[in-house]
């Protein structure tokens, strides 16, 4: 039986390989590789390829075209939603974000998520599998593709923790990156973490350029174990340990997220423990207007700017996110979740 290749999350010097095993000229890796990352939908579309060479491809190799499954705009910032369906039939999210520096695209790792947060929908019903590069590389290509939008950032902020699937996720980037594909630089890409610490540490030993987030939302154990099980392993200590490390070894100072939520992290106590954890450590918090789930009992602060004020008064760099697509659900998880449920949110 012929194997099937995934020709997509192969770097060029891979298809230069693969192409060299098939007795092809070595050009003929760098046309596909551009090919792929055009986003065409067919073996066919090569039109530079001589018939036969596709013919066996079209045998030998799998294609990856994700299906708009449903696709919100938001009617209030242009945000767009995209439900994708995948080969196998499983869905998930990517978020166009539009802003006055350019489009931003928040792509997904995994089909689900093991990591548990409280506040977030893509975790309910946990993992299903991990993406493949390809399948995490054809949200910006296909989203671009149907929006008519040109992605200049990237955030791996959607469905899944990214470290949870680190080589697929390195490949991506290595594959993003590349000039003869969509190349996007490294420093407008930013990974967001809930904190693996050793596979931040590995992540840090590779010197990338592109921003780490960590998911802190709360400064001490009690609060953040409630919300994030992962820190029952991990701990608030060591994993600020872990991102002074990546500091020393990066030089990339860390981007700590933090989700306001009414009467859980949102207090003046909690604003002074998070600067102290902060203090002597370049970085940056980003505070996030909680979105609501339906099924979460949490709701967003009302202290937001009373909470930013007070991190400012310790010296610590402190912005509100922009809250993008609020009539879309566009917060993660969601659209996926009300398919999961049989909805009809169009």
């Amino acid at each position: 039986m012929i194997p099937v290749v995934d020709l997509k999350s192969m770097t060029l010097e891979e298809l230069s390989g693969y192409f060299q095993e098939l007795g092809q000229p070595g050009f003929r890796a760098k046309q596909v590789f551009r090919w792929l990352h055009r986003g065409i939908e067919s073996f066919d579309e090569m039109s530079d390829l001589p018939r036969a060479l596709r013919e066996a491809l079209k045998e030998r190799c799998l294609l990856t075209v994700p299906r708009v499954e449903r696709r919100q705009v938001s009617q209030v910032d242009g945000t767009i939603k995209y439900l994708w369906r995948l080969l196998d039939g499983n869905c998930i999210e990517t978020v166009l974000m539009r802003y006055k520096h350019g489009n931003t695209v928040c792509v997904s790792s995994q089909v689900g998520c093991n990591m548990g947060c409280v506040f977030c929908a893509s975790t309910l019903g946990g993992k299903v599998r991990d993406l493949s590069p390809a399948e995490i590389l054809d949200q910006v290509i296909f989203t671009q593709k149907d929006s008519g939008a040109e992605i200049s950032n990237i955030v791996l902020m959607g469905i899944g923790e990214p470290l949870d699937n680190f080589d697929h996720v390195l490949r991506f980037l290595t594959l993003v990156n590349h000039p003869d594909g969509l190349n996007i630089g490294m420093r407008h890409i930013s990974l967001s973490t809930c904190g693996l610490r050793k596979k931040i540490d590995k992540l840090a030993l590779l010197g990338l350029q592109l921003t780490l987030s960590v998911s802190l939302h709360a400064p001490d154990d009690e609060t953040r174990s409630r919300l994030m099980p992962v820190n029952r392993a991990v701990g608030v200590g060591p994993l600020m340990e872990t991102c002074r490390r990546y500091f020393e070894t990066t030089g990339r100072r860390i981007s700590y997220e933090y989700a306001m939520i009414d009467g859980v992290n949102d207090s003046d106590a909690q604003a002074d423990r998070l600067a102290e954890l902060l203090r002597g450590q370049p970085g940056h918090v980003n505070l996030i207007p909680l979105n609501d789930v339906a099924e979460s009992p949490l709701k967003p602060s009302r202290r937001v700017r009373q909470f930013q004020q007070r991190l400012e008064g310790h010296g610590v760099t402190a912005t509100v996110r922009r809250k993008l697509g609020s009539d879309i659900d566009a917060s993660c998880g969601q659209l996926r979740r009300r398919h999961m449920d049989g909805g009809t949110s169009s």
